[in-house]
């Protein structure tokens, strides 16, 4: 897994905090106690869920010491566990809330983690979570032909990072667990000034693993190509500005 990057990640601070705050709203509890936030990266997620749920202990997990150490040095009023998702899974503390902004899809098997998480929940608790499910944004599949070159010699494990089931996959396992959830999609519209601004942006996450794989020089090289391959597609608005079309399903369960 690669080493995150909090300030790399930070540099879109705002987009990547919305689906947090699109999330939070949707969920439907009345004053909850306890509340895990998984994968809490800088703390973005778990300031949005202190926000809105201001009497509950609350605490942010993530298996970055670089991210645990920028949440707790940012918001020093919460409580931060350099934490996996696998160990709360296998953790006896129950909750009233789990949620998850943009960190399940670098677990795997979704299908034995997410019953287990659902497990964790005290009645009447909600598990809410977001993924990213962009793979078909051209970004991405310019991303995924260029490092699928033999001329890099990545491992294969680097291209299994970041995988995820389909909406009716997850549909079933939800309605496996529980009648009382909901599921969708939401598509934002990002704001890019330029061509070389989404690409910072995956630099943060998607192509994160890649970089940390290779020397300085080959790793601008890589970045480069990429930069290249995405000029060619995508256009300019009126403005300027260049749209980074970014897919997101969301879904709520209620134990």
């Amino acid at each position: 897994m690669a080493e995150w990057n909090s300030e790399q990640y930070l540099k879109f601070k705002s987009q990547r905090t919305q689906p947090a705050i699109d999330l939070v709203k949707r969920i439907n509890a009345i004053n909850p106690q306890n509340i895990l936030d998984i994968g809490c990266g800088p703390g973005n997620s778990t300031h949005v869920l202190k926000k809105s749920f201001p009497n509950a202990h609350i605490v942010g997990i993530d298996n970055s010491e670089n991210m645990i150490e920028k949440a707790s040095a940012e918001y020093p009023d919460l409580e931060f566990k350099l934490m996996s998702v696998n160990e709360i899974c296998h953790d006896s503390a129950n909750y009233d809330i789990i949620f998850s902004n943009a960190c399940l899809q670098w677990a795997p098997n979704h299908r034995q983690i997410l019953p287990m998480l659902f497990e964790r929940l005290n009645e009447s608790g909600v598990m809410a979570i977001q993924m990213p499910i962009n793979t078909k944004e051209p970004l991405f599949q310019i991303i995924k032909e260029i490092v699928n070159e033999e001329k890099w010699g990545f491992l294969p494990s680097l291209n299994e990072q970041n995988i995820t089931l389909n909406g009716d996959e997850y549909f079933d396992i939800l309605s496996s667990l529980t009648d009382n959830f909901d599921i969708w999609e939401t598509v934002y519209y990002h704001n890019m000034p330029s061509i070389n601004a989404m690409v910072e942006w995956v630099k943060g996450t998607r192509l994160l693993p890649y970089i940390q794989s290779l020397n300085k020089t080959d790793a601008q090289r890589l970045i480069d190509e990429i930069t290249e391959g995405a000029a060619k597609v995508y256009k300019t608005q009126k403005k300027g500005e260049i749209i980074f079309r970014f897919k997101r399903l969301f879904f709520t369960a209620i134990r």
